[in-house]
């Protein structure tokens, strides 16, 4: 979906008959929206959510401590409910 919004952007601002000034107000745009500090947010929020997704790794639950500094960890879908 991002691909295709980013070639129609890409197709107006190639083809647009508005002229120079035209492609460089779009062009700030895109530059202020890609550099905005809210939009990277989003991004590595997103990027963080669709890693975990993926991942291969079984999420990990604590059982009891062994000790004060020790702890077992076993994967979520083998943890015993009591």
């Amino acid at each position: 979906m991002l691909r295709l919004i980013i070639g129609i952007a890409a197709g107006y601002v190639m083809g647009s008959k508005a002229g120079r000034a035209r492609y460089e107000q779009i062009s700030a745009s895109a530059r202020a929206v890609a550099g905005s500090p809210v939009t990277r947010k989003l991004v590595n929020v997103s990027r963080q959510k669709l890693s975990e997704k993926l991942s291969t790794q079984p999420k990990l639950e604590p059982m009891e401590p062994l000790d004060e500094r020790t702890t077992v960890m076993v994967p979520h879908d083998q943890l015993r409910r009591r």
